[in-house]
Order: structure tokens, then sequence, then C-alpha cells
């Protein structure tokens, strides 16, 4: 990147979203350029995942999370298929510990069907037995489309695609401010403490946890359309043994996550997590991904409801992610904002806030959306 260059097209942020975005553009025939403030791409959100691809089980009908997480987990194993890319449909089971539980289950199952996640399928006590003999519940549903990926193989084979289609990732870019001028926008980027300025005609901001910060940075943008940030830590223990069990498995869901899970990796590994720790400061800056050393001791009873032979020293404190949400603490989980023209009023702009869960897995579809907002 020159002192005063320009292009089709720019993206804020290399994670597994902007990196998907920026191939969608490039495929298109577009000049594209992606902006990453650290050194690598996928440092933050996307590197603290689950690495879980989600079925579309859990969000409500209608939403942007359930429409995207359902044809982005089919685009995502097709390209990991395609690529190469690490993974396994290992199936998940979502495990009822108590009677009462039984309501919520049926909501579930019906949320599925709402959502076309149509191999859902529900399970008595003894089916489950009969495929985990270590599992204690009382009934459950089997996602048998819900899988693993290793997150930085398929970042890499985006990153490939992208820069095979003449995607340039310029990286410790950090943007400090964005000009609208004649046909598009002029962003002021640090480099390694050199200032440099690059003209787009389209502009993505797919910056994560520091969207909010770069959207108010946007010149004639109305901060009313800059939502409220709030961050939830979410923490994860490693098993140290074998692990008994060859499916992911999950309780119910709890307020603002998933519940404590049990997620696989593709070497065998298994961890449990994680859990929904609000941080009192919205800025990224001030994250602390350290995991709490009592961390362990405070999941074994919330585990031993769903496998009984967890015993405490199996347990270890392993890693920390955050989630950029747009709802807090007693508030019902938000959908994904993807905000176009038609929403801010200013032309060949998109903004992204709230890329949870299941951003990784609605990657693909995620920029097929975002680039049919910005040809609309």
């Amino acid at each position: 990147m020159s002192e005063h260059s320009s292009c089709d097209a720019v993206v804020i942020g290399a994670g597994a979203v902007g990196l998907a975005i920026a191939r969608t553009l490039a495929m298109r025939g577009l000049d594209t350029f992606i902006l990453e403030k650290n050194a690598h791409f996928g440092m933050e959100t996307s590197a603290r995942s689950s690495e879980v691809i989600h079925a579309g089980v859990y969000y409500p009908k209608g939403s942007l999370k359930a429409e995207l997480c359902v044809a982005g987990n089919r685009l995502l194993y097709d390209f990991c298929a395609s690529h190469c890319v690490g993974h396994k449909r290992l199936g998940k089971l979502i495990v009822a510990s108590y009677e009462t539980q039984g309501a919520q289950i049926e909501k579930l199952l019906h949320a599925a069907s709402d959502n076309d996640v149509g191999d859902l399928k529900r399970l008595s006590r003894a089916e489950i037995h009969a495929l985990e003999p270590e599992l204690s519940a009382t009934e459950g549903l089997l996602s048998p489309s819900t899988g693993i990926i290793d997150s930085h193989q398929y970042m890499l084979a985006l990153l490939g695609d992208a820069e095979g289609a003449g995607v340039h990732l310029v990286r410790g870019a950090a943007v400090k401010a964005i000009a609208r001028v004649a046909g598009g926008y002029r962003l002021t980027v640090d480099q390694g403490g050199e200032k440099l300025a690059l003209e787009c005609r389209l502009l993505v901001n797919s910056a994560g946890l520091w969207a909010q910060q770069v959207a108010r940075l946007i010149e004639s943008l109305d901060h009313a359309f800059v939502p409220s940030l709030f961050l939830a830590k979410g923490s994860y223990a490693t098993l140290s043994g074998r692990c008994p069990f060859r499916r992911l498995i999950y309780p119910l869901p709890e307020a603002g996550g998933l519940g404590v899970h049990l997620t696989l990796d593709l070497g065998g590994g298994a961890r449990f997590g994680a859990n929904v720790e609000w941080l009192e400061s919205a800025d990224p800056a001030r994250i602390d991904y350290a995991v709490s050393p009592e961390l362990p001791a405070h999941y074994v009873p919330l585990i031993a409801a769903w496998w009984p032979g967890l015993r405490p020293e199996m347990l270890a404190p392993g890693y920390s992610g955050v989630r950029p949400k747009l709802s807090g603490p007693g508030a019902p989980n938000a959908d994904f904002r993807i905000d176009g023209p038609k929403t801010h009023g200013l032309q060949g702009l998109v903004n992204l806030f709230g890329i949870e869960s299941p951003g990784l897995t609605a990657s693909l579809a995620i920029a097929e959306y975002v680039e049919g907002l910005l040809r609309d």
C-alpha cells in the first residue's frame, strides 16, 4: 500500500467474516483491500471461538442469525470439502438433566423446525444412553449437522482464495479517520507510524469487537446508527486424559450463552465452556483474556449434572474469548446487525455489529448478504 492508494472496496477487519467478505467482493471483480490493525489475521474473536459448526437450532425465526447460520452451515461444509480444510461432522446432543426441562426441549425442537433445520431428532433417556453411555440425561435432541472445524486452516483458505482473486491484506494498519469524498470514502491509516491514505467506493466495517469504534470514525454517519456494545467474556477449561464422548454435548442454553458444554477438537482434545461473564468496560482495549485458576472448580458441578463421572482433577484452566454483544445482562439475546445504505443512508457503506456466535458458521453466508447490500 502506497502513501496514496485507491481501490474499489475496503474491508476493515481480517477475522473469518472480514476475510469471507473480501473474498466474495474480489471474486465479483472488485479491487479489494483488507485493513487489519493486528500483526496477523484472525487474532481476536475468530481465534478464540469454540470452532463449532452450528446447525441453527437456537435462533428466533426470521432472525439474521437463523437465516445466515442455516445457509452458512451448508456453505461451510462445502467449502471445507473443496478446500481440504480440517473438519468433522460429529453431531451434537442437547440434553435435559431434569424432568422439568421437557418444555425447553420442545421449544428448541420447534425453533429448529421454524429455521428449516430438518435433521434434528428428539431422543429418550435410553436412546441417549445407547449413543453416549456416560451421559446422564432425561431426554435430549440430536443435531447431526453440527460439527467442528480448524478455524485457522479455514481463514488461511479464505485468504488464499481472496489473494488469488487480487485482494491486498494490509497488516498492522489502524484506521484513524474516515472521510466522505466524491464517489466514496477516504481512510486515513496508521501503519507502523506512517500515515497513509486509501480511497474506495465501497466500505465494509467488519471490525468485530472494534466495530462501534470504527463506525464512529465515519464522517456523516449519524451516531444513532451505532448501537451500544456489551462485552461478555467466556472461559474454557480443558480435560486431561481420555474423553468418553464422541459427540459434542450441550446442556440447555442459558441467558447470554449456550451453557457450559463439551466441545472437541480435531486432535481429540476436549474442553468445557464457555460461561458468561459480563465485563464492566465496553472498551476492547481493556479486555483481560486470563482464565481464573478457580474456573475448573466452578465448572465441575455444572458438568456433573450431565456427566457424573467427572472428577475435579480432570479439569485445568484453558483459554477465553469475548463476545461483542448488542444486548446486556438480563436482556434477550440480540440479533446480528448488518446495516447497509437503506438503513443509514450512506451509499456504499455496510457496518456489521454484534457478530458473535454463530458468526464463524455463518461467515460465507454473511459475505453473500453483505455483497447483496452493496449491489442493491
